[in-house]
């Protein structure tokens, strides 16, 4: 028992950058967080584009702080200030798209969650232990770990060769409905919209504009998801997503996908720590 704890406590000392602070990203930093790693850092674009807004850690970056299910993040200036946040028992948000803070923050751990559906820059040899999430990466070559994010069978697979399934351009299923319950630009322009996330709509009723065009919602549901009004968007980027099942809780709490895939993500990182071979031999896990 006293070996074990000890293994935790060092285990809670590894820092871990994850690029992307979305809604895959949130899970992976809640998950990881509830189970002891505090030294979080995530990294964001200068204006985060998440539609899952609610259950999205980026919000920070915009607000300053934000809170996912008791976790909570905030917006730092300066990779130094991470720290600071850790002791307040937080996870700091910095927006570093190029990861320009990697040197000085010399991570054990990086995982890609950015979900680009192709490479942004991580490289295996970044960190002692490197993992990434969906399409764009070959497991073994641009990571130590690549999981599956398509919804279906395969979710949530630890994938140590090879790629994951092609990126489709399909919505998962839920509740029957794929594209339908996707809302997209329908032009170049800056998104408006009076709604809120956790609104009832009804199919046909008009969620927003860009450019003057409407958005409307092709199913009935919740809207579980919405892009951030006022917004730069291009034609047919993912603005807006229906929940078919209706159910205004799943809008403020991580989904089951995101779930899936955090817990592949821990287990990729104790797989390899509890490893015999370690990383690097690694003498402090022994």
């Amino acid at each position: 028992m006293k070996k074990t704890h000890a293994k935790l406590l060092m285990l809670s000392d590894l820092k871990i950058l994850i690029r992307g602070a979305g809604e895959m990203a949130t899970g992976c930093a809640c998950r990881l967080y509830n189970s002891g790693f505090f030294r979080i850092l995530m990294t964001e674009i200068e204006k985060p584009l998440a539609v899952r807004r609610a259950v999205s850690l980026c919000e920070a970056v915009y607000e300053k702080s934000w809170t996912v299910e008791d976790v909570s993040a905030e917006l730092v200036n300066h990779v130094e200030e991470a720290h600071e946040v850790w002791e307040k028992k937080r996870i700091p948000v910095l927006v570093d798209p190029p990861v320009s803070c990697l040197n000085a923050l010399q991570p054990d751990i990086i995982i890609d969650a950015i979900l680009a559906k192709k490479n942004l820059g991580t490289s295996i040899n970044s960190a002692p232990l490197v993992i990434a999430l969906g399409p764009g990466f070959l497991a073994g070559k641009d990571a130590h770990y690549v999981v599956e994010t398509a919804r279906g069978h395969q979710l949530g697979r630890l994938i140590s060769s090879g790629y994951t399934l092609p990126n489709t351009g399909i919505p998962g299923e839920i509740a029957g409905h794929t594209g339908l319950r996707v809302l997209r630009a329908p032009t170049k322009g800056v998104f408006l919209s009076e709604l809120s996330i956790g609104a009832h709509v009804e199919e046909g009723q008009l969620i927003g504009l860009v450019s003057n065009k409407p958005v409307n919602a092709r199913l009935n549901g919740v809207l579980r998801g919405l892009i951030r009004p006022g917004t730069s968007v291009t034609p047919h980027l993912k603005i807006g997503d229906i929940d078919p099942r209706g159910e205004a809780s799943y809008c403020v709490t991580i989904s089951e996908k995101a779930r899936a895939i955090a817990g592949t993500v821990l287990e990729a990182i104790l797989r390899t720590y509890n490893s015999t071979l370690g990383l690097s031999g690694r003498a402090r896990f022994d």
